[in-house]
């Protein structure tokens, strides 16, 4: 629908930002200045106890210094009530008390149909339940009885029950005066095959699935009928249940979410019901499928990183990890899963039930990360006790960590399955003298060698010292920096290493991704960094950052580049000296001699942006050393 020029600046004016805020956070009244429209709170987008979000009445925007979050008031009713851009815009209309235009009719005609549909669902909702209290409902009662769902719980969930009737709803609400098509459109019903309409749901007691605003949407069942053939159904795909897009009790959990509780993700509804009595408030659950890429997406909304509380069986670890390989493309910093493993045989109900919620807490508080249970999933009951099972231990990581979009993260999970991988195969070995520089630890002491060892360990006859120093400065500053990795890798391939071990090394880098574990590259690396100008060098050191490595090993591959061309260049001169008649000599020199100098110029200082690999460098120094300006062409 298209709205008239200028309506949203007027529904913009008439209402205040503050006031459609206002409602969801608590204003930190010793920052928020009233008066001038200024307003500090804690950010109602993600978890925090300082008051960073920021809203100017004045300019009518809200702006978020921890998250970043910003927008106006139209922004803020969709991002935090998870609305349609129309129905944020309606909501804004009714508070500033201004009339929304006329929609087109088809446009009307999709809206009508579906606040019918929704009246369909809460009349349901209303038979189901009062059917509960009847006689033959009686053992639905004892069931709940028996999962000590009490009438208070039963009332706050709207438990109902559907009796083992073929058409009980159909008859009940069209004594209320609904047309059986609307019935069936809204998912309460089914047409068998001579075309008769039968009652979806019987012999089942009944959960009342709703949207984040509260309105029904579904209904889910759970049989009475031990044989039955599902023990959960839900309601089909209808105009208002999109079952990937939506979680049970989203609406309440996301409240609880931004009042400072984790945010945990069960399995079913009476595990949500069971946690939320118990007063984990900010429980969700999938409605009868995986978890999926959308659902994923809008418990990010609510936290940032959800607790998936599953069972403590072989279903359960299955579906854990299959959350594991549908989120790992989708983490962002900040953004990411952990994962609380129940007690064999135990959904969080019976936790909660037999040792109380502090035992359900307890397994909250050993929630573990998804690198672990990644590395569980690939080294639990196997052996790894030959060089290939290792090799494919490295390349089955190797693949699931490229999956990762973000760098800096995935350089992270490199250097966890690095530590991991150390205590897997480390046992009876001795502790390696080398460990990954991690910012802000202190690097151990290393033992210097004397001048002689250094220059012996450093050249072999007749190769530049210095250029082999370089080579081992690379090496190790792509070990202490494995995110820098993959974007440095052509440039390792093809690089001509005349340093003792440094192919053994690049080997290692290049086959595991960054984790140095192979034991010869191990030993190459340890030998490295115990030198005096690898281990002082800045992108080594434990205190320096990504940025200063990519600069420096920008500049360290086009150095290297430069020198041996210049070198290969002057030696392909010498051997043609005795043929050489003209100036073509002394011109191919004098060009050889200024591209080194003008690659040994340092162009730090100017390199603010990296980029991906030489950006560092100077565009008309790239320039020479493409096109290899040292070599006379001749015509």
């Amino acid at each position: 629908m298209s709205l008239p020029p200028g309506f949203l600046d007027e529904l913009r004016s008439r209402v205040t930002l503050s006031s459609v805020v206002g409602r969801t956070v608590t204003w930190d009244m010793r920052k928020s200045n009233m008066a001038k429209g200024d307003w500090w709170a804690a950010c109602p987008f993600h978890q925090e106890k300082s008051a960073s979000f920021h809203v100017d009445d004045r300019k009518g925007f809200y702006y978020c210094f921890g998250c970043h979050a910003k927008g106006d008031a139209l922004s803020f009713l969709k991002e935090n009530g998870n609305l349609p851009f129309m129905e944020a815009v309606e909501v804004l209309a009714r508070e500033a008390g201004m009339t929304m235009p006329a929609r087109d009719p088809q446009a009307a005609q999709r809206a009508d149909r579906r606040t019918q549909l929704q009246e369909v669902m809460e009349e349901a909702v209303k038979v189901y339940r009062l059917q509960l209290r009847t006689g033959t409902a009686s053992a639905a009662r004892d069931y709940l009885a028996r999962r000590r769902l009490s009438q208070a719980t039963q009332d706050k969930w709207d438990l109902g029950f559907a009796p083992d009737s073929r058409t009980f709803l159909i008859q009940a609400l069209k004594a209320k005066g609904i047309a059986p098509e609307m019935i069936e459109a809204a998912g309460l019903a089914a047409r068998a095959d001579d075309g008769s309409l039968y009652d979806r749901f019987r012999g089942r007691i009944i959960f009342p699935i709703r949207d984040a605003r509260g309105r029904a949407i579904s209904l889910g069942g759970r049989s009475m009928d031990p044989n039955a053939r599902a023990k959960y159904l839900n309601g089909p795909e209808t105009d208002l249940f999109d079952k990937g897009r939506n979680l049970f009790n989203l609406g309440p959990a996301r409240d609880a979410a931004g009042k400072g509780q984790p945010l945990i993700v069960a399995e079913g509804y009476m595990d949500v019901i069971a946690l939320v009595d118990a007063g984990f408030g900010a429980t969700v659950a999938p409605l009868g499928t995986a978890v999926t890429e959308d659902q994923l997406r809008l418990m990010w909304r609510v936290h940032p990183e959800p607790v998936i509380a599953l069972d403590g069986d072989k279903a359960g670890l299955r579906a854990a990890l299959r959350v594991v390989d549908l989120a790992l493309p989708l983490i962002e910093a900040g953004q990411g899963l952990r994962f609380a493993i129940l007690p064999e045989g135990k959904d969080p109900d019976d936790l909660i039930r037999g040792e109380g919620a502090q035992a359900m807490q307890a397994v909250l508080d050993r929630a573990e990360p998804m690198v672990t249970l990644l590395w569980r999933r690939e080294t639990e009951g196997r052996t790894f006790d030959s060089p290939e099972r290792k090799a494919a231990l490295d390349k089955t990581l190797r693949a699931a960590i490229a999956q990762i979009g973000d760098p800096s993260i995935r350089g992270h999970y490199g250097e966890e399955i690095r530590r991991l991988r150390a205590e897997l195969f480390g046992a009876g070995r001795t502790r390696p003298t080398w460990q990954p520089f991690v910012p802000g630890r202190r690097a151990a002491p290393v033992a210097v060698p004397s001048t002689a060892t250094r220059a012996s360990a450093l050249a072999r006859p007749g190769e530049a010292v210095e250029e082999v120093m370089l080579e081992a400065v690379l090496l190790a500053t792509l070990a202490a920096h494995p995110a820098l990795l993959p974007a440095f890798e052509s440039d390792l391939e093809v690089l001509a290493l005349r340093g003792e071990g440094h192919d053994t090394l690049r080997h290692g880098l290049l086959s595991q991704g960054g984790l140095v574990d192979a034991p010869e590259a191990r030993a190459v690396l340890e030998r490295l960094v115990n030198l005096s100008h690898v281990s002082s060098a800045p992108p080594v050191r434990p205190d320096s950052d990504e940025a200063l490595a990519r600069m420096c090993l920008a500049e360290g591959f086009a150095k290297l580049e430069a020198r041996r061309g210049a070198r290969a260049e002057i030696a392909e001169a010498m051997a043609d000296i005795d043929g050489l008649a003209d100036e073509g000599l002394t011109w191919r020199l004098a060009q050889s001699a200024r591209a080194r100098a003008e690659a040994e110029m340092t162009t730090m200082p100017d390199a603010g942006d990296m980029g991906e690999d030489r950006k560092a460098l100077s565009k008309g120094l790239q320039d020479m050393i493409d096109a290899e300006i040292w070599i006379k062409r001749r015509g």
